[in-house]
């Protein structure tokens, strides 16, 4: 079987890639663990590869201003460390264990799953979910995107052409946060449905509450629903079950999923929050 012929390039430095993808038709390679399944099986034909490991600098990896700053060469693998402090560093711990197997994290990148923004990817619903910052950079400067803004539905970004995610600026969590990752996850690497939760108690009383629900739809979903119901009272049995009741019957709605999915976030939901409490 003859395969469509594509030019490769290991770049050496930011304005090389960027002048690569200014020409059109290229694609970026990091981990490649998505983009190597998706030439194998046609859904990719780029007319470029750009292969930025040799890229000096983004490979970054420092708290700085109140964020954890990610940059574009960071492995997965990378968060299964002590790495990263705190309870951001124990959220990221959690989740990283579910993503794909041993061998795709060696390779894979975070900021690589945002740009390919599948649908139940963990890494884009923990952006979303946390508020992060994504910084993308292009042959007219830098832009500052809100995680919420950066994706438009399955596979589908606002990032242009011609821009590289150069990358993410995750909000360092307080101390008095619980955080906490569920998943159903059956055949394949992605879950069929999950939840994440990162808790911050107050004096007794729920001050902060970031829940994110994945494969709820097109896009990751933040549970704002779920989340309004916690906030001002205390981490009770009571409340992880209302929590998880609008998640699934409020914030779930938005992406409109089956009502069996439904009930998975319902149960994921309260698996997350417990998980939270638990950890505090």
């Amino acid at each position: 079987m003859q395969h469509a012929a594509f030019e490769y390039l290991a770049a050496r430095d930011v304005d090389e890639v960027l002048e690569a993808l200014a020409r059109g038709d290229a694609s970026v390679l990091a981990g490649g663990q998505s983009l190597i399944l998706d030439l194998k099986n046609k859904d990719a034909c780029p007319g470029r590869v750009v292969d930025i490991n040799r890229v000096a600098g983004l490979d970054t990896l420092i708290e700085k201003d109140g964020y954890l700053r990610v940059g574009p060469l960071v492995r997965h693998r990378t968060f299964e460390s002590e790495a990263v402090g705190g309870a951001l560093g124990s959220m990221l711990r959690v989740i990283v264990r579910h993503i794909g197997h041993p061998p795709i994290r060696a390779r894979g990148t975070m900021l690589g799953s945002l740009a390919y923004a599948h649908p139940a990817a963990e890494w884009p619903v923990m952006a979303v979910t946390l508020g992060a910052q994504l910084i993308l950079t292009g042959p007219h400067g830098i832009r500052t995107v809100p995680a919420q803004e950066f994706f438009t539905g399955p596979y589908s970004t606002i990032l242009r052409i011609d821009e590289l995610l150069t990358e993410a600026r995750l909000p360092l969590l307080p101390d008095s946060t619980g955080t906490g990752y569920a998943e159903d996850r059956r055949t394949t690497i992605y879950p069929q449905a999950a939840a994440m939760a990162a808790i911050t108690v107050t004096d007794g009383l729920i001050s902060a509450a970031a829940i994110g629900l994945v494969n709820a739809g097109p896009c990751p979903v933040r549970a704002r629903a779920a989340e309004n119901t916690l906030l001002g009272g205390p981490f009770s049995d009571s409340a992880i079950i209302a929590a998880a009741e609008a998640a699934a019957d409020v914030d779930a709605s938005l992406g409109t999923p089956a009502a069996a999915d439904r009930r998975a976030i319902r149960v994921q939901t309260r698996r997350a929050l417990s998980q939270a409490r638990e950890g505090m």
